[in-house]
């Protein structure tokens, strides 16, 4: 379903950044269920929990405050480092080398960033797994943002400030809409990264996101295809 973009329209881009789970991989790959389990067991062993009520709790959390760790640090003052190393101690081989990826941001002219409300080395294991660790100029995790993950405003702007990033300048690549408010508001040109043909498993309601339709400029379901449209390299 990808519409391939004119490259005229990211002439002006001098920065790229990327969202990293379900969006540099594709949501097919299903790496971030492993995470969604082990945030449902840390819960549950946490807070003596059954898995059923420890995983409704997980998402009252993340819809109340962004992410499960948010919500986790707010009402039960968990240790975040904690959290992060349990719940990223998953298997990065379900995920495949993408070459062609790499190829294409590696062309990109200008910068590239991942920036992530996961941590640094769930960031750097998977893109290394996927072979386009090396084309990344920096990586702005959840420890960079002071523990504050996408959509808050402050965020955004640690990430702008810390890198010197000028909205109109760039280009935000993620998998949910809600987190393109903000860099839409900013300047950014926003890309949304869709599940292959929209699959069933995106449409729990709670990862919604019909409000922020107008914060969306393109979007693709073939982040690749899409790249390389953009650097002159698709067929």
């Amino acid at each position: 379903m990808t519409e391939l973009p004119d490259p005229h329209r990211f002439s002006h881009v001098t920065d790229w950044v990327f969202d990293l789970d379900n969006t540099l991989y594709p949501h097919h790959t299903n790496l971030f269920s492993q995470i969604d389990v082990r945030m449902t067991s840390y819960v549950s062993e946490l807070l003596s929990l059954s898995r059923e009520d420890a995983r409704t709790l997980q998402k009252e959390l993340y819809r109340e405050y962004g992410t499960t760790l948010a919500g986790l640090m707010e009402r039960h003052r968990i240790d975040p480092d904690d959290f992060l190393q349990k719940v990223h101690d998953i298997d990065y081989s379900w995920l495949v080398p993408d070459p062609s990826l790499g190829t294409a941001i590696r062309q990109l002219p200008g910068r590239k960033f991942i920036f992530t409300n996961g941590n640094r080395s769930h960031a750097e294991r998977a893109a290394r797994q996927l072979g386009i660790l090396d084309h990344f100029d920096d990586i702005f995790d959840i420890v960079a943002a002071d523990l504050t993950p996408k959509p808050a405003r402050q965020t955004y702007e640690r990430f702008a400030a810390l890198h010197a990033v000028t909205g109109p300048k760039a280009v935000m690549f993620e998998d949910l809409a809600r987190n393109l408010a903000v860099p839409k508001s900013l300047g950014m040109t926003t890309v949304l990264v869709v599940p292959r043909n929209f699959e069933p498993t995106f449409s729990e309601i709670w990862e919604r996101d019909a409000d922020y339709e107008d914060d969306v400029d393109f979007v693709t379901d073939d982040l690749g295809s899409f790249l390389s449209r953009i650097v002159g390299t698709a067929d």
